[in-house]
This record gives C-alpha cells, structure tokens and sequence, in this order.
C-alpha cells in the first residue's frame, strides 16, 4: 500500500494535492506550474531529479515528456521514467504528455501503466481536466484500498479489491448478512465466491456456529445424497454406521453449496423440500430431524438459461435465489489484478523464508494486459510459479509466463482514452450510488456531456 497522502506530501500545503511535472521545457514548466494553481505543483527536467522528487513527495499523480535529456528527440528516457515510478508505485496516475510517434508511444504508455497518453502541443484546459480526472480517481481508489484495510478479524478481511464493481459486492454481502435469506453467488470459476461466503457467514449473527461447504459438482451423482443428508447404518453395502450428512454437521451455521447447479434433478426434489420444511430425512431412514442452518449456494452456470431447458427446478431456484449478488471476473476489477498480484507475492515470498519480492514494470504491464480467464485462482498460481522461479529480488513477465501478453493487446489512442474513461465514470458513478448529477459533479462535467460519454462507451445507468 501506499502511503497516505498526508504523511507523502512532506514539502506540500496541507490542503493542495502535489503534482509533480516532468518536462525539460523550462518555459512549458512555467506555464503548466502558473495554470494548475490548485496543485502543489514541483518540476523536473530529467529521469534523476525527478525519480528524486517522486521519492520525496509521493505524488498521487505525474504528467510526464517523453522525450528527455538526454534523449530529448527519443522516448527511451521517458519510458525508462515510466517504468521507474510504476514499479515503486504502482498505483500512481502517470499522464504522458508527447508529439513523439504518438500512436505507438500511446500504445506501449497504456501496456506500460500510464493512466492517459496526450498528445502535444499542450492544450492547457485539456490536459488540465485529465489531471483533475487522474487526481478524483486516485482519491476513489486510495479511500477504496483504505476502506479494505481492515482488521484481520473482520468478516471480509480476506477480500483484497479496490474495484468499485467489487467494494459494492462487499457491501452487498454485508448488508444481506444480518438477515437469514439465502443468498446464491453468480460468477466464474475462480472469482472468490467461496471466501465471500465465509465472509457473509463471518458477519452474521450465525458466525459463532459451523461452516460447512460442499462442491455439488466434485462429488458422484450417487454419492451426493448420503454427503448432504447422512445416512443410517446398513442403509446401504459400506454403511457400517449411522453418519451426519454436511447438513447435519452446519446445525445453528451456514451451509454452502458451491457448484449448485450440478446437482441432479432427483435429488432437487428433496433439497427443496428440506428448503421448505427445515427438516431432513438420512438415507435409509424414516425420522424427520429439525435443522436449523443458513443456506449460500453459487454457481458458475447460468441457472435461467438452465430454468428454460428444464435442467433445474424454478420453485428451488426461487427457494436458494432470494437475494442474488453477481460477483464481477477479475479482467473487469479495474487496479484489482496488480493489487492481488502484490497481496500472493507477500505472503508466497514470506512462506518461503521471508525473501523480499517486488514485481518489475514488465512483469506490472503483462498482469495489466492479460485477460484472466481462470480469474483470481490463476493469479495465484502463476505468483506462486514466479516465487519459484525468479532468479533475484524481482519478478519478471517471464517469471509469470506471461511475456508475450503485451504484444497480444494491440490498443489505439482512442482506445486508450476510452478505456481511461470508463474506468473514471465507474468510478465517480460507484462512489455517487448511481447518481448521475453527482458523479458528474465529481468527474468536473456536466450532466448531459456524462450521458453522452457513457452512451458512447457502452455504459448503462441504473435504474
């Protein structure tokens, strides 16, 4: 994590934002340093005095030349600056500022890290609102990875995110967790959907009871009856004793059912009733045992689709379906990636003997560039392969295998803006509760340039 702006900002006012310019146009420093009044505004002309104010004043974000000394008519010195600042902070808002071969210098800036790529000459207003835009969403982000910070005792300690698609999956779990309605996680394998439930059971007046969680889709079809209900001794050949099924053992817990949707028809029957009468039958007996347990289901099917080919029963899909919470994949939790990628090398370089780890730029730029399909499990494994295989203190894009995941994700200067704006509206949109004046109150623009832009980009207001 970063440090907090006010114990950062050393040299700063206690009430302006620092932002640190880095460009060898002594007259364009001048210019940029008078228009950005509102900010503590500190200048470097090269790689060297500026790594050296970066280091002292922390700042949240940089508007950054490409070309400087002593490559003044190159990029290389300003790549080799971008690269710096990200990897000894990944989080800042690095705004390039260029005339020099803008659609690949964009292109590689946006694999890179940066936050927006804009091209000169400098139109002060422009760039003035993509800094004001960096500054508002790094604020959301910091007070996002502040509001994780929790206790390690909190019930959704174990969530790391700083998307706001996920911090509103956290609130939602929380606020569902006081009540006793069943609760069904929709998203892809690997997304987490079993740690939320332990979180929902942590934050529920059941948390001092049981948590029992079984996957539907790992054990055989004639099998998963007798692990759900128990059964009586002799009830079949290898029952040498009466044994309590999982919702026996979750009595006064929670019961989790991952994988609901593999569960054959036949046995939906009885779990409904179960649903229904709160009571169980073991196989191979005839008493009915009163259970008391809370029911969390999830799924990675989708269950409607299933619903319409009759491959699963709409009264108990109603019955685990009370209240829905639709869990995002991780290629859209905007900074999550690089987040969790931090948060698995701590603790796998910790488990093997304490050995100091940080993630160098190549390796921060394939984790923002690749698409995730195995979602948070495959992050995992792939930091765990790294710890493994790094050769020294830094791990590289091929630590990861994941090297050639840059040159796959070829991005156009429109691209890169658009992707810079849907990330700012989600943003401001999460933090306003969907209110469409006040996020554009917060984004600095009016209510019918947002409507536009998010008609543009593809984003649906709610309700």
């Amino acid at each position: 994590m970063l440090k907090s702006a006010s114990a950062a900002r050393q040299a700063g006012s206690a009430d302006r934002p620092v932002l640190l310019v880095i460009e060898d146009d002594l007259g364009l420093q001048r210019q940029l340093k008078w228009a950005y009044d509102g900010y503590e505004v500190v200048t470097a002309a090269d790689r060297e005095a500026a790594l050296a104010l970066f280091a002292e004043h922390r700042p949240d974000v940089v508007t950054l030349d490409l070309g400087l000394p002593p490559d003044p008519d190159g990029v290389s010195e300003g790549f080799a600056t971008l690269e710096a600042i990200l990897s000894r902070a990944p989080h800042t808002k690095v705004i390039i500022a260029s005339g020099h071969g803008a659609r690949d210098s964009a292109r590689r800036a946006i694999a890179l890290g940066a936050f927006d790529f804009y091209q000169k000459p400098v139109d002060i207003d422009e760039l003035g609102f993509i800094v004001g835009r960096a500054f508002h969403v790094a604020r959301l982000e910091a007070e996002n990875r502040r509001l994780q910070e929790r206790a390690p005792g909190s019930p959704l300690a174990d969530v790391i995110t700083g998307a706001p698609e996920m911090l509103k999956v956290c609130d939602m779990i929380e606020r569902v967790a006081s009540s006793n309605v069943s609760v069904l996680l929709l998203g892809d394998s690997g997304t987490g959907k079993e740690v939320l439930a332990r979180g929902l059971h942590k934050a529920s007046p059941r948390a001092k009871g049981p948590f029992v969680a079984i996957n539907c889709g790992a054990i055989p079809e004639n099998l998963l009856e007798a692990e759900l209900f128990g059964y009586e001794r002799g009830a079949f050949t290898g029952a040498f004793k009466t044994t309590e099924g999982k919702i026996e053992l979750a009595q006064g817990g929670t019961l989790f059912l991952d994988e609901v949707g593999d569960i054959p028809m036949p046995l939906q029957v009885k779990l409904l009733r179960f649903l229904q009468e709160r009571v169980i039958e073991r196989v191979g007996g005839r008493k009915s045992i009163p259970v008391d347990v809370r029911i969390v289901c999830a799924t990675h099917q989708n269950l409607k689709r299933m619903l319409a080919e009759q491959r699963f029963r709409e009264d108990l899909y109603y019955r685990i379906a009370e209240v829905t919470v639709n869990i995002p994949p991780l290629r859209e939790r905007g900074g999550d990636p690089v987040l969790l990628a931090n948060h698995f090398l701590r603790k796998h370089a910790s488990e093997r003997g304490g050995t100091v780890l940080r993630l160098s730029p190549g390796a921060l730029a394939a984790i923002n560039a690749h698409g995730w399909p195995g979602n948070i499990r495959e992050l995992e494994n792939r930091i765990k392969r790294a710890v493994i295989m790094a050769e020294g203190p830094t791990v590289t894009a091929e630590d990861l295998d994941l090297a050639g995941s840059i040159e796959t994700r070829p991005v156009t200067l429109r691209e890169a803006r658009a992707v810079s704006d849907r990330r700012a509206i989600a943003a401001a949109l999460a933090a306003s509760g969907g209110s469409i004046s006040h996020a554009a109150k917060m984004l600095g623009i009016s209510r019918p340039t947002l409507y536009d832009m998010m008609r543009d980009l593809g984003i649906e207001a709610e309700g």
